[in-house]
């Protein structure tokens, strides 16, 4: 972030006021483009080879794909002067796929095992017998039937702020967990149905369990 603030401050006094100092065919501008960048890609690559936990790789991903190329380098005060110079990326892209790989891994088993695990919260409170709550008057699960949605749904979102192309790939994976949760769900709801009829709630929680089903068509 300090090395993307200093870039875009001193490259706009370069465009503004040092540029004109000099005669044109120095390239003054294109000079101190080249140098912050090479700096700027030199640390981004060192970064990228050393340990990162998830949320660095996000975060160098961000810069990656869309920080610096789309926020830094079409800042109104750049653009026009950066355009001609043709940095390239932060990273080479042998590099920058094997990131979008650790990520796209960590993100699908990250959301695999949220669903997982509100999976058994919700058998264990068939199992206690508890009254399921309330929306909008009617039974509904909204362990279930909000926050695997929302689980899905925010994956895919961080995803597809990297890049389109990494939102595409995690969507893809994430729709084949989809159905691999539902058969959980399923058999573990058919469970429930025949070996619990004598609970108090049995019938609030076969209405809130039928409730679901809409919102994760």
């Amino acid at each position: 972030l300090h090395v993307g603030k200093t870039m875009k401050e001193d490259l706009t006094v370069v465009a503004k006021y040092i540029k004109q100092l000099y005669p044109p065919e120095f390239n003054v501008f294109s000079i101190y483009a080249e140098l912050y960048h090479n700096y700027f890609a030199s640390q981004a690559k060192k970064n990228a080879e050393s340990h990162l936990e998830d949320k660095d790789i996000y975060l160098l991903l961000s810069w990656v794909h869309n920080f610096y190329p789309k926020e830094m380098r079409k800042d109104p005060a750049l653009a026009m002067e950066l355009d001609k110079v043709k940095l390239g990326s932060l990273l080479p892209s042998s590099l920058s796929k094997e990131l979008e790989k650790k990520y796209l891994d960590s993100e699908e088993v990250t959301v695999k095992t949220s669903l997982s695990r509100c999976l058994d919260k919700e058998i264990q409170r068939w199992k206690e017998d508890k009254e399921p709550e309330k929306l909008n008057g009617h039974f509904q699960s909204e362990l279930l039937g909000i926050f695997v949605i929302q689980s899905i749904y925010s994956g895919q979102k961080r995803a597809e702020d990297i890049s389109k192309a990494v939102g595409e790939e995690l969507s893809r994976r994430l729709l084949k967990e989809l159905p691999a949760f539902l058969r959980s769900y399923r058999d573990a709801f058919e469970d429930f149905k025949e070996k619990s009829k004598k609970h108090t709630n049995y019938k609030p929680i076969l209405i809130a369990n039928i409730n679901n089903c809409w919102n994760f068509r």
